[in-house]
């Protein structure tokens, strides 16, 4: 409850703050000391310490994982606020008001993690997606930037119409909201009427994190909205959403006709196919993250499959890994030229501290040992291959992990092995700190693939 209600009360203060404030470089330092805050009183819960206390009915459990959860959020858009905070100053006039709706993106963040509630969700989601539309949108004079936040709007009112529709049919045939009750009817077996609630849950829960065949819209929001809001879409934004999806399911398959698992089982390669196959085409890096953030939404999916701690471990792990990698690449992306990979070329004797935090976060999406990557790969499948039954499924996913690799390598083979012959490469000059920022976050991608035990030991503690 401390960051819910924090958070909140930091969005209206950088909200207010541009009435008074006119020199817009201030807002980065203001949204830092807000997430600074937000993450002592995120440890002070997990310590027993509450700030406030509300009674929410049980519509909210703040316990040892979901704060722990809400930790890892926080330092995310930290990192997230201090690497690429000068970049959000360059997308409009509207500094405070963007930093404000990054903290109202995280209330619902914090809501939709801790939900016990179908109602909270709901509000979560929507808390989270309405922000998103306005950033999305924010780079006004950009056509490609309001036809995304058009067709982001589009989808996500379509995709909370299911939602709400599956809300309802549920509250029909239980007479109530709360998950607990939820657990309860699976004894005596499901109804019609919850079986569809469910799917249409299920369906609306596939858009909401990018999964096939309700992708479609990703890669051209990714592509549109201000590289810098698609980096903490793609991190921060898709790893809430899965921790929402998995606990709204959790449990819920084993108890489900056996075609369910099946149709999991059939959307994860489907995911893994397109993703995978689809970034290998590309040839704008941007583009190709976007595909790639599909293939690694197929990973995430595995938990659904399984109820075992490796699972619930790796979906932390992954958290972590996916949204260091990505965050640091695109930072990197930012400042290029050239979106494509041939704009990349020679970026290593150009840049070399540049190329080689470019190297270590694209080898961690790839999953190569050494890396945070490796380790959160490695989680989900053993996930999987421990319940006994999906075994050819982790084949799979391996299979496809190995194609994700050529992809990869190509921004580093342009990087490394090819000459630069259209003059400058990095748009503006880039500072220290920035360099210091990038550099601290290939030691934590190295630090958490040679000892996962670092992020693991305190979901427990």
């Amino acid at each position: 409850m401390n960051t819910l209600i924090l958070s909140a009360l930091f969005g209206i203060i950088l909200m207010l703050s541009s009435i008074v404030i006119k020199n817009k470089s201030l807002f980065k330092h203001i949204a830092a000391i807000g997430l600074f805050v937000l993450l002592a009183a995120a440890y002070a819960e997990l310590r027993g310490d509450i700030l406030f206390h509300v009674n929410v009915n049980n519509m909210l459990t703040f316990n040892h994982f979901n704060i722990y959860i809400s930790m890892i959020i926080i330092a995310s858009t930290l990192l997230f606020v201090l690497l690429c905070g000068k970049q959000i100053e360059n997308v409009g006039l509207h500094v405070a008001e963007y930093f404000a709706l990054l903290f109202f993106i995280l209330c619902g963040s914090f809501m939709v993690v801790s939900f016990q509630n179908l109602l909270i969700l709901f509000l979560g989601i929507e808390i989270i997606s309405i922000p998103l539309y306005i950033l999305t949108g924010s780079d006004k004079k950009n056509l490609k930037s309001n036809e995304a936040s058009l067709k982001y709007f589009l989808m996500g009112a379509f995709s909370t119409g299911l939602m709400l529709m599956g809300i309802a049919l549920m509250y029909g045939a239980t007479g109530s909201f709360q998950l607990s009750v939820l657990q309860i009817s699976t004894l005596g077996g499901y109804s019609f009427v919850e079986l569809a609630s469910m799917a249409l849950l299920f369906v609306a829960m596939l858009f909401k994190v990018s999964a096939a065949p309700f992708h479609f819209w990703t890669p051209d929001v990714y592509d549109g909205a201000p590289t810098v809001f698609t980096s903490f879409m793609a991190t921060i934004v898709k790893t809430t959403s899965f921790i929402a999806f998995i606990h709204l399911f959790e449990n819920k398959f084993e108890t489900l006709p056996p075609t369910w698992s099946l149709s999991i089982s059939i959307i994860i390669i489907l995911t893994l196919f397109i993703g995978n196959i689809t970034a290998i085409f590309q040839q704008s890096v941007k583009r190709m993250l976007a595909y790639s953030s599909i293939a690694q939404a197929g990973f995430m999916l595995f938990p659904l499959l399984t109820n075992n701690t490796m699972a619930k471990e790796g979906i932390v792990l992954y958290t972590v890994a996916y949204s260091i990698a990505t965050i640091g690449i695109f930072a990197i992306l930012m400042h290029m030229k050239d979106y494509t990979v041939e704009g990349f070329n020679g970026l290593a004797q150009k840049q070399p501290l540049l190329a080689a935090a470019n190297t270590i976060f694209l080898l961690s999406l790839a999953g190569i040992p050494l890396t945070a990557g490796f380790f959160a790969k490695y989680y989900m499948l053993s996930a999987v291959i421990k319940t006994g039954q999906y075994l050819w499924l982790a084949i799979t996913a391996v299979f496809f992990a190995a194609i994700s690799v050529y992809y990869y390598f190509r921004v580093i083979q342009a990087m490394y092995f090819k000459q630069n012959t259209s003059g400058a490469i990095i748009t503006t000059c880039i500072s220290t700190r920035f360099k210091i920022g990038l550099l601290v976050l290939s030691i934590l991608v190295i630090l958490i693939g040679i000892y996962p035990q670092s992020i693991l030991y305190y979901i427990y503690f």
